[in-house]
């Protein structure tokens, strides 16, 4: 079950990236902030399979309402 929309992939992508990114240039000055790195693959990866766990406690749904 989907319950993410167009938008909400775009951005959970875009700062997925940013935060990979971020995790990797960092690292060479600080080792703690390894958890960017997660964090980021967490948000890249919902926004592949258009799903989000935490989404489902809360009944959020940003993507299509059916009909």
């Amino acid at each position: 079950m989907k319950n993410m929309g167009k938008i909400d992939r775009i951005i959970r992508f875009v700062l997925g990236l940013a935060l990979i990114g971020a995790a990797v240039y960092f690292q060479v000055t600080v080792e703690r902030l390894w958890w960017l790195g997660i964090f980021g693959g967490v948000f890249v990866g919902t926004s592949l399979i258009s799903f989000c766990p935490l989404y489902l406690p809360f009944k959020i749904n940003t993507g299509h309402k059916g009909k």
